[in-house]
């Protein structure tokens, strides 16, 4: 009886490990399996900070995002703070941030230089150099022609017959702004010359003319108003005489009424 009690307290002490070891599994797999739960539920719970405000330390309440300065190609635009600014001001600056719109803005307004040339500004923020400019001659029904110009501005003298430029400004390999310009032929502006040339003449002589009569008309008047007072002087005495001799011719024919 001693040896069987023996035989089984053996078998079970046997057991244990195989039990321990298995609960032991159990256990690291169930914690294996919980932890990427909980990552994946924090990950999902956190909130980014608006681009800057990390650098700044600020939240994303506390920043204002201003007004593009352009509503075409690439501007400025300032970054306020709505809480905290210095002494009494509701808002301050916090920096200055680039802004884009539309890549397309249409068609510009050459600037003259003198009578035959103009120049022609891509558009650009400082600084120009932080950017590369692309310029092209626009030809209807053709494939344009690219320009050896690369800087910010081109400057062209009028041909004898109109042309379209245009610029496109790149910044890491993309297109942010594209303008286009129209240069008229300098023989369409020699034609309008001779016109003005025609007209004006015209113009001086009847101005000429109603010069002429006012002079003339004022000089009259004044010379009408001079021998009016110098008859009245000379012949003071007889118009006084005249003036009593009359008035008393009044008297008479007043008084036998």
């Amino acid at each position: 009886m001693a040896g069987r009690l023996g035989l089984l307290l053996a078998l079970l002490l046997s057991l244990l490990p195989a039990s321990a070891a298995e609960c032991n599994l159990t256990d690291s797999s169930g914690e294996a399996a919980e932890a990427p739960e909980g990552s994946a539920g924090a990950l999902q719970g956190s909130t980014e900070p608006p681009e800057g405000s990390a650098e700044l330390g600020l939240n994303a309440t506390e920043v204002e995002i201003g007004v593009c300065s352009v509503t075409c190609g690439i501007g400025i635009r300032e970054v306020l703070l709505t809480s905290g600014c210095p002494g009494t001001e509701e808002k301050c600056i916090v920096r200055v941030e680039e802004c884009r719109g539309p890549v397309d803005c249409g068609w510009g307004i050459p600037i003259p230089e003198g009578p035959a040339c103009v120049k022609m500004p891509c558009i650009s923020i400082s600084p120009e150099n932080q950017f590369t400019y692309v310029w092209k001659m626009l030809i209807a029904n053709k494939t344009s022609h690219l320009l050896l110009n690369d800087s910010a501005v081109l400057k062209v003298c009028r041909d004898t017959h109109s042309l379209i430029f245009q610029c496109e400004t790149w910044k890491n390999g993309n297109t942010i702004a594209s303008v286009k310009y129209r240069v008229y032929a300098a023989t369409g502006m020699q034609t309008m010359k001779p016109r003005t040339i025609e007209t004006n003449p015209l113009r001086k002589k009847m101005l000429d003319t109603i010069l002429v009569f006012c002079l003339i008309t004022g000089v009259i008047v004044i010379a009408l108003e001079i021998f009016a007072m110098i008859f009245i002087v000379v012949f003071w005495g007889v118009i006084k005489s005249v003036w009593q001799l009359k008035s008393e011719q009044d008297k008479k024919l007043a008084n036998k009424k």
